[in-house]
Order: C-alpha cells, then sequence, then structure tokens
C-alpha cells in the first residue's frame, strides 16, 4: 500500500475544507453563476492530486481562483455595473396576477417550474400573487396580494381592540356592565411554570 495516498488524502480533506470555507458559507441554491464555477472547478482540481504528484502546485492554483472569487464579489459591492454583469438583477415575472410571458420566455423558465417554485412557497393561485420575482440565484420571489395575506398578530390585536370598544360602547348605551374577566383565561402552560400552579387542578393520580 502507497503511504503517500494517505497523507495526501488527508491534506486534500483540510485545505480543500479551507478553500471552500474561504470561498464563501452559501449553500448551493444561494450561489452566484461565479460561486458554482470555482465550487465546481475546486471539486475537480483537488482530487487529482491524491494519484499524481504536483499537489502543491493544484493546492496554488486553488487557492488563485478563491482569491478570484473574492475580488470579484468586492468588484460587485463597489461597481453597480459588475454585478449587473457578473451576478445579473432580479427579473419581474408576474404583476398583479399576470404572468409576464416574455419575461419567462426570455429567461427559458417554464410555466410549470414557476408554479413548482410557488407551490413550495404554499401558494395557491397565481391571481394571489401582486408581484413576483426570479432571483439571480434560481430562486422565485412573491409578495401576496393584500386580500390573500394572512393575517399577522398585529392585525389580530387591532381587531380585537375594535371588538372590545365595540362591545363596551354598546354596553354603555345600553347601560349593562361588562362582566369581569376570567383571571384563569390568560394562563397557559407557562404561567402556570413561573407562577407554580395549575389553573385547573390535574387528577389526583397524575399528580
Amino acid at each position: 500500500m502507497d503511504w503517500h495516498l494517505l497523507w495526501k488524502a488527508m491534506i486534500v480533506v483540510l485545505v480543500g475544507t479551507f478553500l471552500l470555507r474561504l470561498a464563501g458559507r452559501k449553500s448551493i441554491s444561494q450561489m452566484t453563476l461565479a460561486q458554482t464555477v470555482i465550487v465546481i472547478g475546486l471539486g475537480s482540481l483537488i482530487v487529482q492530486p491524491i494519484v499524481g504528484h504536483n499537489i502543491w502546485s493544484t493546492f496554488a492554483v486553488g487557492l488563485v481562483l478563491v482569491l478570484t472569487l473574492i475580488v470579484m464579489e468586492y468588484t460587485q459591492v463597489k461597481v453597480d455595473k459588475m454585478e449587473l454583469l457578473i451576478t445579473g438583477r432580479a427579473k419581474l415575472i408576474i404583476r398583479d396576477g399576470t404572468i409576464q410571458e416574455k419575461t419567462l420566455h426570455k429567461l427559458r423558465f417554464t410555466v410549470d417550474q414557476l408554479e413548482m417554485k410557488l407551490r413550495e412557497q404554499g401558494v395557491s393561485q397565481i391571481s394571489d400573487v401582486k408581484w413576483a420575482t426570479l432571483e439571480p440565484n434560481g430562486q422565485v420571489g412573491c409578495e401576496l396580494m393584500e386580500s390573500a395575506k394572512p393575517a399577522t398578530k398585529q392585525d389580530v390585536h387591532v381587531l380585537r381592540l375594535e371588538i372590545e370598544s365595540l362591545r363596551n360602547l354598546l354596553s354603555s348605551s345600553s347601560g349593562m356592565t361588562s362582566s369581569p374577566k376570567n383571571p384563569s383565561t390568560n394562563k397557559n402552560l407557562f404561567t402556570e411554570v413561573a407562577n407554580k400552579s395549575h389553573s385547573n387542578e390535574p387528577s389526583h393520580r397524575l399528580k
């Protein structure tokens, strides 16, 4: 057995991990085109030295690839035109519930692929989508119509305040007093832990 292969394999794993860590933390679905090219290049590059004799020159080439990627990314931060050239911009594919067919055709993105992306986000109807964009990493971002958006906690809170004010107004106009709230209704499993007591006493067998 060639023992040189063992230490070469260990070095390849260590150096390859360092180079990929240096290239960035993004997952495959979040990578830009340049990052994908570099990662694929590193994947095929770092395996070659295991059976060859040019292990250090191969690692040097891999380091140059990663440094080139870093320079490209910093250039995109400083120059907007470079970002447009290298990464690209998001494209509008749905406007007010209407699919932008010309844009889909230019992007070679089918309606079935669009519907798959929308289903993954829990969108059941294209007519519910106000805006949808195809991002440079291939993901679809969308904003729903106001009528299709789920109620937020703030919406529920505002609605509850309006109901309570309406109830108080009706009670004052009819001369009725509102019944006091049962303090136990505000208790839950977490307040029981904080108060060290049960809102509803469990069965004696379960204590």
